[in-house]
């Protein structure tokens, strides 16, 4: 099981991400990206707190989601996409930053039977080290792209959004097949695909596109969530040592 989830990124804008369009005393673009982009760091670093907490109990309380991965899924996904429109909605108040790390908390008690499975290998620990040093690596490239380049990668957006829905439902239907070739597939290709939503919604904190760090770090977190678990599933796979 690997849990990918789908992200809401919203800016008074669609989900098909179309034009920003800016509320009565939001920031205008290009006015202070630099600050956005410096709390949404900052933001994104608090969240390992809770994210790391939340995967400790889910690896001590995990068995219900392995025993039940259809529904626990479904439950789960229903949750965190609650929880984002809810960040959105109160994304100019501080109950948006606990909203946001109460989703954080959710997700990784969610991590946590991966990771248990995980160290069930031999090499399980290395793994989780790789997988982790991957995952800083893609998004301080990704990071460093969208700061050198003057190309705008916003329209990146609903090709992203199409192939991520496509990847929601391969990953369910994998599922019920159980083919560890398509499982394979499907994570390498959640790894692309939210590589360039980091990208895209990085490029769009520094060209002043997003003006909320709450609503950036929603983004940015769901995107490195997504690349750390598939990325440690592709490793299990190719490279677990069963003990």
């Amino acid at each position: 099981m690997q849990p990918d989830l789908q992200p809401i990124r919203s800016n008074e804008q669609t989900i098909g991400r179309g034009g920003p369009r800016y509320a009565p005393g939001m920031e205008l673009p290009g006015v202070d990206s630099q600050r956005v982009l410096r709390n949404t760091y900052l933001l994104l670093a608090l969240t390992m707190v809770p994210t790391v907490i939340g995967a400790y109990i889910g690896m001590a309380t995990g068995a219900v989601i392995l025993q039940h991965p259809m529904a626990a899924t479904l439950l789960m996904l229903g949750a965190v996409i609650g929880l984002q429109f809810a960040v959105i909605k109160n994304r100019n108040s501080p109950l948006g930053v606990v909203l946001l790390l109460l989703m954080t908390g959710i997700l990784g008690w969610w991590l946590g039977p991966l990771l248990s499975m995980a160290l069930t290998l031999a090499n399980g620990g290395q793994l989780i080290a790789y997988a982790a040093a991957g995952t800083g690596i893609i998004f301080f490239g990704m990071g460093a792209i969208a700061t050198t380049t003057k190309r705008d990668f916003s329209f990146m957006g609903k090709f992203l959004f199409v192939g991520m829905v496509a990847l929601l439902i391969a990953m369910f239907a994998n599922m019920f097949l159980q083919i560890p070739a398509l499982a394979l597939t499907i994570s390498t290709l959640v790894i692309v695909v939210f590589s360039l939503f980091l990208l895209h919604d990085l490029s769009r904190i520094i060209r002043g596109g997003e003006t909320n760090y709450i609503v950036a770090t929603t983004g940015v977190y769901m995107s490195l969530f997504n690349i750390f678990a598939n990325l440690l599933s592709i490793l299990m796979l190719l490279s677990g040592n069963r003990r």
